[in-house]
């Protein structure tokens, strides 16, 4: 137990940045689910299960407009897609996170992502409890902002209109903080120039789903150049 509390004390500054867009942005989309009829247990159950921001923006208007599986389904992979690539990606450190790995694969959101490729743990600490800790504490933060969203948009009246422009605004957050540390902004660039050109080819249709395909590519291909980067970056 001790070993875990030191691995959260550890992990809690990097998901600061986390902590402030998940809470507001789950505020956000608990509201809107409140706004479509769906009340705070719904928020917390979604945010619980389904733990994909976009995706469940996606739902709670799906939701009202009225359930369709299949379109549900389809539209529902056709945003997330790239979380089968972030999954990919880390498959090789998850080995050594035992039954631990299913929950890490679940929890890898964008931000979680990027914090688990960028943050390392304290000397002397393994990496497992580390970033475990930076997992389940980010969805905490998450399922947090998602009912307390909901209990407000359920008690008040809130206009909701371009509420969701929330996501937006964490995903510049995590940019900027990726580009205050001069190891990481190799691959910062990297994903911004490779989401740009994919928009110009695909179109906004596919664009995200063709720019995590060839990120996984090349982030395979320079992984050990980048890491040394890191490395001398940090020294």
């Amino acid at each position: 137990m001790q070993s875990k509390l030191r691995a959260a004390r550890a992990a809690f500054p990097h998901t600061v940045p986390v902590l402030t867009g998940y809470v507001f942005m789950g505020m956000a989309f608990g509201m809107l689910l409140a706004s479509k009829g769906y009340g705070a247990g719904w928020a917390f159950l979604m945010a619980l299960l389904i733990y994909a921001g976009s995706g469940q923006f996606l739902a709670a208007g799906l939701m009202a407009a009225g359930f369709d599986p299949l379109t549900m389904a389809l539209m529902t992979l056709a945003v997330n897609a790239r979380h089968v690539f972030y999954g990919i990606s880390m498959l090789e450190r998850f080995k050594q996170f035992g039954r631990a790995k299913y929950y890490m694969i679940f929890a890898l959101t964008d931000e979680t992502f990027a914090l688990l490729c960028s943050a390392r743990p304290p000397e002397g600490m393994a990496e497992k409890p580390f970033y475990l800790a930076i997992s389940i504490m980010d969805q905490c933060y998450w399922i947090i902002g998602c009912t307390l969203g909901g209990l407000l948009g359920s008690a008040l009246p809130i206009n909701t209109q371009g509420i969701d422009f929330v996501m937006t605004a964490l995903f510049v957050v995590i940019l900027l903080e990726q580009w205050r540390e001069k190891a990481n902004r190799t691959p910062a660039l990297i994903g911004l120039f490779a989401s740009l050109a994919c928009r110009v080819v695909f179109g906004p249709q596919w664009f995200i789903l063709a720019a995590m395909a060839v990120l996984v590519v090349v982030f395979t291909l320079t992984r050990r150049p980048l890491e040394k980067q890191r490395k001398e970056g940090a020294a």
